[in-house]
């Protein structure tokens, strides 16, 4: 059974995670290298499963993978064997499920709530390039391309135990029809699929989000669609669009809200959590059902989305 739409049957709306890479780094990590969170793999995998677990005890429904940028190829360019990367990817899934499964095991946890799930997440090509391009996701490669670098890894993460994929981050509807074109070759799974946006009406590329939602009613392992990684400015246009054309649940995990400076790498700007939940409320009341929060957002804003919406 679609894992969402049975959490939905018992609940009004799931709160997912939040960050996972710039909460390592808040936590002392280096992440200035092409595999970013995936090098926390090979170097304190430990400290994955505490944020995974932190999220949890914060109230977050859903965890998403250390997977993002998780890629044979990646892990190639660092001279890594194919067994191993496939063995570092299933990893990253086992992490989240034995954070999981130790959140579940204490009773006093399961008050009000619903085994959360573990989705593996899948980043978009552009994250295996390592330059920014998934922001604007012109790659210049065909569906059956993407399909092609995409396959293997879905092939691990199916494996490896998670409860759906999270397709995240997609910039552009070429890659977003490849990877629902792969579904099928993974009939025992379920998946999201989350555009990244330019302002509230375009995805990363330019091209339509109302127009690239709609494509993908077609798929039936669809189980959400939605956007992350995004302005959290944009998102109340963005789900009113999304309610006009689909009609899986939608889901928003933007980012804190913050401004990212590529040339220096850094971030400028503020946004408190309690600023974040209040703004959760709105997502929600505008038919958001998936809500959590991306880059820059912390334990403290998923505990205030959960307190919020549970107000």
């Amino acid at each position: 059974m679609d894992p969402i739409a049975h959490m939905l049957q018992l609940h009004p709306f799931l709160v997912l995670d939040g960050a996972m890479a710039t909460e390592l780094e808040r936590r002392g990590c280096n992440l200035n290298d092409p595999l970013w969170s995936a090098k926390i793999l090979l170097e304190a995998p430990e400290l994955i499963r505490q944020v995974h677990a932190d999220y949890f005890a914060a109230g977050a429904d859903v965890a998403i993978t250390a997977s993002y940028q998780a890629t044979f190829e990646g892990f190639a360019s660092r001279g890594l064997e194919r067994a191993v990367a496939a063995a570092l990817m299933q990893q990253s899934v086992s992490l989240a499920l034995e954070a999981r499964d130790h959140f579940w095991a204490n009773r006093a946890n399961r008050v009000g709530r619903s085994r959360p799930l573990v989705a593996a997440s899948v980043g978009p090509y552009g994250a295996f390039l390592a330059n920014g391009a998934e922001y604007h996701g012109d790659y210049g490669l065909s569906e059956e391309a993407l399909m092609e670098f995409h396959r293997p890894r879905m092939a691990v993460l199916a494996s490896a135990g998670a409860d759906l994929f999270a397709c995240e981050t997609i910039p552009c509807l070429t890659e977003a029809r490849a990877l629902a074109r792969l579904l099928p070759e993974f009939p025992e799974m379920w998946a999201w699929l989350s555009f990244t946006a330019r302002d509230e009406k375009t995805i990363a590329q330019g091209e339509s989000f109302a127009d690239s939602v709609a494509l993908l009613e077609a798929y039936p392992q669809i189980a959400a669609l939605g956007i992350n990684c995004t302005d959290p400015r944009y998102i109340n246009g963005l789900i009113r669009t999304a309610r006009r054309v689909t009609t899986r649940p939608i889901l928003v995990y933007p980012n804190s809200g913050e401004q990212y400076e590529v040339a220096s790498r850094s971030w400028s700007g503020e946004c408190s959590s309690a600023d974040f939940g209040a703004q959760a409320r709105t997502w929600y009341a505008l038919g958001a059902q998936l809500i959590g929060g991306c880059c820059r957002t912390t334990p403290d804003h998923i505990r205030a989305v959960r307190s919020i919406l549970y107000t």
